[in-house]
């Protein structure tokens, strides 16, 4: 039971940033906005809160407050960032693709030219994480769940669950909601209807930036200790995860779990005795997810209902 235990621990570190970025991409293509540049904004927004961290914690700051601000600077950012992608593909109607592309290669090349900046030629940021909570009275003893989710965690948990229902209920129960999908089938329609179609995609696409700089503070903090402005490509698997989960919150919630249990066999296959002693080459084991996402999205992609008019510039004088 204790290696479940573990194999489900590190399942949620992997599901978790994916399901919020991936949430977060479905806000800018449900308004019409394709978002590839969530890698860029994953990496920028981790930056600033790890950078928010490092120093905090030099003046002595520490507990679950830091950890709290540092989602709030790493939201900022990334929404900010994201503004960038707004204003191309909104205002000045340029390819998604490409703008997305340009910020996917601008936000690491900045990052490591700050940190060589500001600590002396070396391109990574260290941190301390002391951000693991170990246990919580109580709800750590109930039985099989107590183990699962209030023993080793992380609040960021919990965060994923709560911005995954603030999702559904937000597109799908209120007015502004409406108005986004909207957007992203008939913006000519919305448009006739009196809504402010760039308004609203300004908003998908901000929203957007906000959950992809959480979810890159979110994937960074426990697996290293040293920020060297990299997500491992998480942000294109977000994007997978989105295609896959077919633009629907609970499904992409679904194909973020697979997508970790893949994740979590490529890195943890050593610790599984009948894995180990399979005689199948680690490398296997490692290109396992990436593969995975190839074979499921070749099969699925005829089957996806992307928004009909996402990657389409809206153009109000033609109708």
């Amino acid at each position: 039971m204790d290696l479940f235990y573990f194999l489900f621990r590190q399942s949620l570190m992997f599901s978790i940033p994916l399901l919020v970025v991936a949430l977060g991409g479905l806000f800018s293509e449900r308004s019409g906005v394709i978002n590839i540049a969530l890698e860029g904004i994953m990496i920028f927004g981790a930056f600033f809160g790890i950078l928010f961290i490092y120093t905090a914690q030099n003046n002595n700051w520490q507990g679950q407050l830091l950890f709290w601000i540092s989602l709030i600077i790493s939201g900022i950012i990334g929404g900010l960032f994201a503004l960038l992608h707004a204003f191309a593909s909104i205002n000045m109607k340029a390819d998604q693709t490409i703008s997305g592309t340009a910020l996917n290669l601008f936000a690491p090349a900045l990052g490591i030219f700050i940190a060589k900046t500001m600590f002396g030629g070396v391109k990574s940021i260290p941190f301390t994480n002391e951000f693991l909570i170990k246990k919580i009275p109580i709800l750590s003893n109930i039985p099989i769940i107590g183990k699962m989710f209030f023993n080793d965690f992380y609040i960021s948990t919990f965060i994923g669950i709560i911005i995954l229902i603030f999702t559904y209920v937000f597109l799908y129960k209120t007015k502004t909601g409406l108005r986004i999908r909207t957007c992203g089938e008939n913006p000519h329609a919305a448009d006739a209807a009196g809504i402010n179609v760039y308004k609203i995609r300004y908003l998908g696409v901000v929203l957007s930036g906000v959950l992809a700089g959480i979810g890159g503070l979110i994937y960074v903090i426990p697996i290293t200790s040293e920020y060297s402005s990299t997500v491992a490509g998480y942000g294109f698997l977000a994007l997978a995860v989105l295609i896959f989960g077919n633009w629907n919150p609970w499904q992409i919630a679904f194909s973020a779990i697979f997508f970790a249990v893949a994740k979590t066999l490529a890195v943890t296959y050593a610790s599984i005795p009948f894995l180990l002693n399979s005689g199948i080459p680690g490398i296997v084991f490692r290109i396992f997810p990436y593969l995975a996402t190839l074979i499921l999205l070749a099969f699925t992609s005829k089957n996806s209902a992307a928004p009909k008019a996402a990657g389409e510039p809206f153009d109000k004088s033609k109708r």
